[in-house]
This record gives structure tokens, sequence and C-alpha cells, in this order.
């Protein structure tokens, strides 16, 4: 029994689970990087509220959910209605990515993931990401997998050298980016432009959609061509990460001709 307390006690540590008030506070005191605050829901505890406003102030993303949740997250069974998820690395900004391409003296190659929350999805998105010479990866502060260690391991490592940034408003970063000279190109199965037809060579965008509803309708709106990966069979749809290496190689293949 001990052995498997210490088992999952060290897959605890693994996977940056953090539990309880005081690790909580003293995480945000410390200025760790943290990915999300799950507080359960209708707590009106005056602690549990400083720790949302403590977060919230850190812009870390805090989120209400229903007490059987925590339960399930927790290895020691005393959370206290309160989890915080470290983020293995920092966050970067939309700026350093642009930043990075600049540097490289290349037109910039972005991958933006619209509400991926399954990690081991966002973690092959950025492996592949990084492999194919793209310059960052953006994600949004809600309803998406974040830079967890089940990621971390995904990817391969490549977390560490990839930027990822993380926005609160998606469609709003999309506008600045179309400001900038930044093509977006969103991945849908009805388009009538197939990926072959897309000129990938200048400044791009290429979105990725969430695993079951795929882009959401402003987002969407937002982009600035559609575009179809061609399918056979009676299957309409590939896995997000899938999607992702597709675009992403032919927009390597192009800008290698």
């Amino acid at each position: 029994m001990d052995k498997q307390r210490d088992w999952k006690e060290r897959q605890q540590e693994a996977d940056g689970i953090i539990e309880g008030r005081n690790a909580v506070i003293e995480a945000l005191r410390a200025g760790a990087p943290i990915d999300k605050v799950y507080i359960a829901k209708g707590e009106t505890d005056s602690a549990l509220g400083h720790i949302a406003s403590k977060a919230r102030a850190a812009g870390i993303a805090v989120v209400d959910c229903d007490r059987r949740k925590l339960d399930g997250m927790s290895v020691t069974h005393s959370h206290q209605g309160v989890i915080a998820v470290a983020a293995v690395r920092e966050y970067a900004s939309v700026e350093d990515i642009l930043r990075a391409a600049r540097d490289k003296g290349e037109a910039p190659l972005l991958v933006v993931c619209d509400e991926l929350s399954d990690p081991h999805n966002l973690g092959a998105v950025i492996r592949t990401a990084y492999c194919a010479g793209a310059h960052g990866v953006v994600i949004p502060k809600r309803r998406s997998a974040g830079l967890t260690a089940v990621v971390a391991k995904t990817s391969a490592g490549a977390v560490s050298h990839l930027p990822v940034a993380r926005v609160a408003n998606l469609t709003a970063c999309l506008k600045e980016l179309k400001e900038q000279g930044v093509w977006v190109y969103g991945t849908a199965a009805d388009a009538r432009q197939t990926m072959y037809q897309a000129d990938l060579r200048g400044p791009a965008a290429i979105v990725i959609g969430s695993e079951g509803e795929g882009m959401s309708r402003l987002v969407r709106e937002t982009c600035d061509v559609l575009l179809s990966i061609p399918m056979k069979g009676e299957l309409n749809s590939l896995n997000a990460s899938a999607s992702a290496a597709i675009l992403l190689y032919e927009a390597v293949r192009q800008r290698l001709g």
C-alpha cells in the first residue's frame, strides 16, 4: 500500500499537480508558472476567494468546477477545494513568435489551436510544429489544454524549444495578426478550396479546430481563407494533430520549392 501511495505521489509531482490551499498560495507567491487553478464551484470560503483573486491578477485561468472533478484529480484526497496545475514553462507572447520569425529572416508560420482540449493532441501539434520549422503555437486561455506535464511529454521535448503563446481572446488575436500582414487559414471539411490550392509561402497562421466541434463560429468567420484536406472513404475528418501535420508540411513543401 505504501509503495502504491509513493508511486501516486511521484506521479502527482511529475504531472504538476499542486493540492491544498497553503500549497497553492505558496506557489502563487513564489511566482511559479501555473497553467490553471481549479476551485470547487459554489464555495464561499474567503481563502479560496483570495486564491482566485491572486491567480486572476497573475493572468492565470481560474476554473470553477464540480467537487467531483477535484476528487478525481486529487491524489492526497485533501485538496481543500482547490488544485493548481503547474505549467512546465512560461508562456510566450504572440509578438515573441513574430520576432522569432523576423530574427530568422523568414515569413512567420504559426499554428493556432482553437479550443484543443486533449493534451496529447496539443503536445503532438507542438512537436510537429517544431519539426516543421513553425515559429510558434497560439492557444486560448480557456477551454484549451495548457503547457502541462502531459503536453510536455507528448511533445517529446519540443515544448522547451518552441514558443507557445496563450491569449485571452483568440478572435482578437487573429485580427491583430491580420493587421500585421499574416494570412489566416482555417481548416474546414466543407471548404471549397483545398490545401493544395493555397499559397502558404507568405506569412501564415494555420488554425486547427477542436477535436469535436472544429473551429468556433467567430474564429471561422475571422479566417481569410478556409481550406479542406482531400479525403477518401467514408470518414470526413482527421485527428486534429494529423490535420496540423498535413497542413504544416504542405507549407514546408511550398517554402522549399
